[in-house]
């Protein structure tokens, strides 16, 4: 009895320190990430990790968070090492278990964040995820081609903007647009105010000239359109290719969105993932990340090497004065969520 009592110790002993110790169930030197195509450069970031721990990337991509969230919850967060998706799926996937703590032992640089993006609804305590990028949907015009002065959302449904507008193809980014322009809740499902939503809309019709989630800018520099809303890094590479180019930003409150990564919870190789984050959290590796992404750099230390380009950047300091009035797209019930996808199909066949 004594010995069992004794061997009984041991394992406990054993099991305390496992569970105290990130290791990776299979003794790889492997690392499988999933996100979007190109959303962590290879050149520039991810070879650099390879050749500096000997650690083999594999770089699997999904074509939406939806996808991503299906893959994620069928392998039970086994399949992957590190995820990189948007904040309402970072939410979904935390409140469904399918995250594992990070082990901060092992990224000494978690540190270099910014605490403006910390503790926000996705990860309260900021156990789960490290915010890789941020940003806003932002209002890009050129004063030259319109009659008007754009001071915000509602300028949009100007008569005079007939046929010359780009927006963001997304239900709950251009649907939570009109809502913010209504002094709504972008994630209201009130069935009455959304009805009113999509009757705005519908008003916006004559002015739209292109649905298109990515590269509205090339529309607004090549002169098809002239006024645009879209994402952070198409607003600052306009202005790059145009710096006569204007921004308006929302009268009240302001559309915002972070990108994180996560440790799926199984994930077979945990401890070198967690090395990957810190990897990512370096000062040097943040900056080529926000040159890379132009969006938001979440990265304190990295800003001091970007400069001038980034702290004097009308976008990036434009977002960060406005930090105090944000809302942020969160994960909705099925039914809720489809009440704006009914909308939005309505919508654009009828376009």
């Amino acid at each position: 009895m004594k010995k069992v009592f004794c061997l009984l110790l041991a394992l406990m002993a054993l099991g305390t320190c496992a569970l105290a110790e990130t290791v990776n169930a299979t003794d790889e030197a492997v690392l499988n990430i999933f996100s979007w195509e190109g959303y962590i450069d290879y050149t520039t970031v991810l070879k650099p990790f390879e050749d500096e721990t000997g650690i083999k990337v594999n770089y699997a991509t999904f074509s939406s968070n939806e996808e991503m969230y299906e893959k994620l919850s069928a392998s039970n967060g086994g399949d992957y090492d590190i995820i990189l998706a948007s904040d309402y799926m970072l939410n979904a996937a935390r409140e469904a278990g399918l995250m594992q703590k990070l082990d901060k032992s092992l990224i000494p640089n978690y540190e270099n964040l910014d605490m403006t993006f910390m503790s926000q609804f996705f990860d309260p305590d900021n156990e789960y995820v490290v915010p890789y990028v941020a940003g806003a949907p932002l209002i890009v015009y050129d004063p030259s081609q319109v009659d008007i002065e754009i001071t915000g959302l509602e300028s949009l449904w100007d008569p005079s903007l007939t046929d010359s507008l780009g927006l963001i193809d997304d239900a709950r980014v251009t649907l939570g647009m009109v809502l913010l322009s209504m002094g709504q809740s972008m994630n209201t499902t009130d069935e009455t105010i959304l009805a009113e939503a999509a009757a705005k809309l519908e008003e916006l019709k004559p002015n739209i000239h292109i649905l298109e989630y990515e590269n509205l800018h090339n529309y607004l520099l090549s002169g098809d359109v002239s006024v645009i809303y879209t994402f952070t890094p198409f607003a600052v590479m306009a202005l790059d290719s145009n710096p006569d180019l204007a921004i308006a930003f929302p009268e009240g409150t302001m559309g915002f969105g972070v990108d994180g990564c996560f440790i799926p919870v199984n994930a077979p190789h945990a401890k070198n993932a967690n090395e990957f984050l810190n990897f990512l959290l370096r000062d040097d590796i943040g900056a080529i990340i926000t040159q890379w992404q132009n969006y938001c750099c979440t990265n304190v230390p990295a800003r001091e090497i970007l400069g001038t380009w980034y702290t004097e950047n009308p976008v990036f300091t434009g977002i960060t004065e406005r930090l105090d009035d944000i809302e942020y797209v969160v994960n909705l019930p099925i039914e809720d969520a489809q009440k704006f996808q009914d909308i939005w199909t309505s919508f654009k066949l009828s376009l």
